[in-house]
């Protein structure tokens, strides 16, 4: 049974990203156990003087859950064309560590419209030593309200795109 820990870096409680996340948790193939991170908004502003026996326990939590999985996915939103600062902090408290070398990850995306934000994301993980998927997933989601996104990420062949892709992942996974 492959562990992958799904991150979205939306804070907002109808999040498409945070959504089309537990989507893939429910369409994951019965091999793989997607979990989702819910801590992001109760993580502190990354500071170097308080890492290692200093380090706060959600930080220590994510640091933790990374290490044992098998892959991450992260399912981000654009702000300002960047990376929203919640997700960019929780990258930050895995730095200088080794929880995130060679660690497999996908991206996958809620808006078609996030360039900015995927490019900086992948160069910033690529930057941490993360293992980056080729492939990866997007379901448009953007500007759809809950009862819509519901009905997107419930259609068969979405349900479908979802499983293969996680699927995918998990082929990825077993070639590190």
């Amino acid at each position: 049974m492959l562990n992958i820990i799904a991150i979205s870096g939306s804070l907002r409680a109808a999040s498409t990203n945070s959504a089309l996340l537990a989507a893939l948790a429910a369409n994951a193939p019965a091999d793989c156990r997607v979990q989702l991170y819910d801590g992001l908004g109760r993580l502190p502003i990354f500071n170097p003087n308080d890492e290692s026996e200093r380090t706060p326990p959600e930080a220590a939590r994510l640091i933790e859950m990374i290490t044992r999985a098998d892959g991450v996915i992260i399912s981000c939103p654009e702000y300002a064309h960047g990376v929203p600062g919640g997700l960019k902090n929780a990258l930050d408290w895995l730095v200088s560590g080794e929880a995130a070398i060679d660690k497999p990850a996908m991206l996958v995306h809620a808006s078609p419209r996030s360039l900015y934000a995927r490019a900086a994301l992948a160069e910033i993980m690529r930057t941490m030593s993360f293992a980056l998927y080729d492939g990866g997933l997007e379901i448009a989601l953007l500007g759809k309200k809950s009862p819509e996104v519901e009905n997107i990420l419930t259609e068969p062949a979405n349900r479908l795109v979802m499983h293969d892709a996680v699927a995918a992942f998990a082929e990825f996974i077993g070639t590190r």
